[in-house]
């Protein structure tokens, strides 16, 4: 391969590529000039392509660590294809084929070398660094070199002595310049990059960590039961991924959709090599509608037209959630990441930490137990984050902006689940509103959500006397303590209140806040905390409900409810309504998705409209929609229980 002084030639040559995309362009530049590079760039925005480039036009052998044997595979067949000498090694070959690699690397056939950073603890591939002519060491997936990465990995504390024993192709001074490439890392997981590599004076590029085509939400389960139910519904006849914490969850969210017609596989370390194989090259061949994996799959899977992932459960960090959303939606087209949240699952996560169950072994070096305690409660932090965005009330994509320190990061996204569930306050929930907000500035803005809600509601026990004291101490002490925290944090996510970065997590009120509490402002939108009223048992418990009032104390259920005309919808209309939308996504195979959002369905359980006039009124329901699937909506609701309005029509 001749070297092409144009890079711009060889990416048409090579890639078939007429240009760069504007945030590769300083990238390259900055690997061809000579300098040390981190560029975090979020999944799907053509990271590869910012050392492979290089690696063609420059003379010499570029290094590429990568943490995954399937992740080499996927990017040297790509090369090889585009005639592109590249090889890997790795622990799934054999001897000859390793030393048929060493042996094309030292007679300079290669331009790519992919290796593994457990292979720098061999002295004889150390000792070979030497005599390699190396243009560019590049770390990819450098978070795995940071205890506060989502992914930590011992052998990566190898790469910078390694960088170093490396000789220069230019046979200039010191070791040859180090590019670190990932596509999610906070500032202080940079800053862990920059100095754990012994990067010199880098140039840091941060992509914006936005994805807009990609729809964000988070959907409350009751447990195992309804998981399964709503694996089929959410995955329709797209291609999916769907993401578990264990083995077992993994192989049963494949077998429920087996077994509802969906061609779907599991993929995790537990399986044979032969079966991981053929699961991987069936998926990416577009043979496999659905893979259901735990977190070892995805690395490299670079298909465009994946449209739904779902996370069967809660993830172990923000990072490695957002890493794994960014599998679909690639193309650019619209795509959707549906969180499933049960707090039972938060317990599964806290064992895998604690019992250091990682899957798939990685030959990572043992820690000694102060290391390893250490970096227990780094990832029992990281956990705290995580149950933090799915249990928030704020906007899912903003909060995973500012959460990675992305500037481009503003105002509410308007598109994510949580945004989309916002309603505006009536008179009384705006009432209520202002007591919660009295309740935080009568604190002087110096205690935490518990102690603002038992305050409220009269727990003076329970208190400093600073707050027992306060002229709002009982103020709401008809209401449980738990739905005012709920509706603090629903506060927060509205921006009426900021909560403090802290272990203290200080509330405070914003401009909103006060505005809101003064009356100034007499509207805000936000994510309206449910009410459940059940009327079990008897006697007075009964009448209170029957009389719209919570059966606990006497409150009226329509002062905390998000507005609706009933307080609860039963689990047959639900259930109706979401076979129905089924049937319908797969009668015009769609996802379920484009034939009704789930706040749609919901609001139509709560609101049970009697016709066409009262159907087009809820949130959701266009004119199109209406025409679409209105007279079929109301025969569901008519068979599960809901009377049939005398006229259709508008009253």
């Amino acid at each position: 391969m001749s070297v092409v002084s144009s890079p711009l030639d060889l990416l048409h040559q090579y890639f078939g590529h007429p240009a760069l995309r504007p945030p590769q362009v300083p990238i390259v530049e900055a690997a061809m000039i000579g300098a040390d590079v981190l560029a975090v760039m979020p999944t799907g925005s053509g990271k590869s392509l910012c050392f492979q480039l290089p690696a063609v036009a420059l003379p010499g052998l570029t290094l590429v660590v990568s943490p995954l044997i399937s992740l080499m595979k996927d990017q040297v067949d790509e090369l090889v294809r585009r005639g592109i000498g590249a090889a890997a090694l790795h622990s799934g070959q054999t001897a000859d084929e390793r030393r048929d690699v060493l042996r094309r690397a030292h007679g300079g056939a290669l331009r790519l070398l992919y290796v593994a950073p457990e292979r720098f603890a061999s002295d004889y591939f150390t000792s070979a660094l030497h005599d390699w002519p190396v243009s560019r060491f590049v770390v990819d997936e450098a978070h795995c070199v940071s205890e506060w990465g989502h992914d930590f990995r011992p052998d990566y504390r190898r790469l910078a002595d390694a960088a170093d024993a490396c000789h220069r192709s230019d046979n200039g001074p010191g070791r040859p310049p180090v590019l670190a490439f990932t596509a999610t890392a906070t500032p202080e997981v940079r800053d862990d990059i920059v100095s754990l590599l012994g990067m010199r004076q880098p140039q840091v590029f941060v992509s914006g960590f936005d994805r807009p085509n990609i729809e964000l939400g988070v959907r409350p389960v009751s447990g195992d039961r309804e998981k399964r139910a709503l694996l089929p519904e959410l995955i329709g006849k797209s291609r999916s991924l769907v993401y578990a914490s264990t083995r077992k969850s993994a192989e049963d969210a494949s077998e429920t959709l087996v077994d509802a017609g969906i061609a779907a596989a599991a993929y995790h370390a537990g399986l044979s090599d032969t079966e991981r194989t053929r699961v991987q090259d069936a998926f990416a061949a577009g043979t496999l509608q659905v893979v259901c994996a735990t977190n070892a799959f995805g690395m490299g899977i670079d298909r465009p037209d994946l449209e739904v992932v779902v996370h069967k459960e809660l993830p172990a960090s923000v990072e490695a959630y957002y890493q794994e959303v960014g599998r679909v939606g690639r193309d650019g087209r619209p795509a959707v990441a549906t969180l499933l949240w049960n707090y039972v699952d938060v317990k599964t996560r806290e064992f895998l930490i604690d019992k250091r169950d990682e899957e798939g072994g990685r030959g990572d070096v043992e820690p000694d137990p102060g290391d390893q305690d250490r970096r227990r409660r780094l990832e029992h932090l990281k956990l705290k984050r995580m149950v933090a965005y799915a249990d928030g009330t704020g906007c899912l994509r903003m909060t995973i902006l500012r959460y990675f320190g992305d500037p481009d990061a503003g105002a509410d996204c308007q598109s994510c689940g949580n945004c989309l569930r916002r309603a505006a306050l009536t008179e009384a929930q705006l009432l209520f509103v202002r007591k919660i907000l009295s309740g935080v500035a009568r604190g002087g803005e110096r205690w935490g959500r518990r102690n603002i809600a038992a305050m409220l509601v009269g727990q003076a026990e329970e208190l400093p006397e600073a707050l027992a004291s306060l002229s709002t101490s009982g103020l709401l002490k008809d209401h449980d303590s738990k739905l005012i925290e709920k509706w603090i944090d629903a506060l927060v996510g509205a921006g009426a209140l900021s909560s403090s970065p802290d272990i203290y997590r200080t509330l405070r009120l914003t401009a909103v806040g006060r505005d809101v509490m003064a009356g100034r402002q007499t509207t805000i939108t936000l994510l309206v905390p449910t009410v459940r009223v059940k009327a079990a048992g008897g006697g007075k418990k009964k009448k209170a409900a029957k009389a719209g009032r919570s059966p606990k104390r006497g409150v009226p259920a329509t002062a905390l409810a998000p507005v609706a005309k009933s307080a609860e919808p039963d689990e047959a209309m639900l259930n109706a309504l979401r076979a129905w939308r089924r049937d319908e996504a797969r009668t015009r195979a769609v996802p379920a998705y484009v034939v009704l959002h789930d706040k749609t369905i919901d609001a139509i359980a709560h609101e049970r409209p009697r016709s066409l006039a009262d159907l087009g009124e809820i949130s959701g329901i266009g004119p199109a929609k209406l025409a679409a699937y209105g007279e079929a909506i109301l025969r569901v609701l008519t068979g599960a229980g809901v009377p049939e309005s005398r006229s259709h029509g508008v009253s």
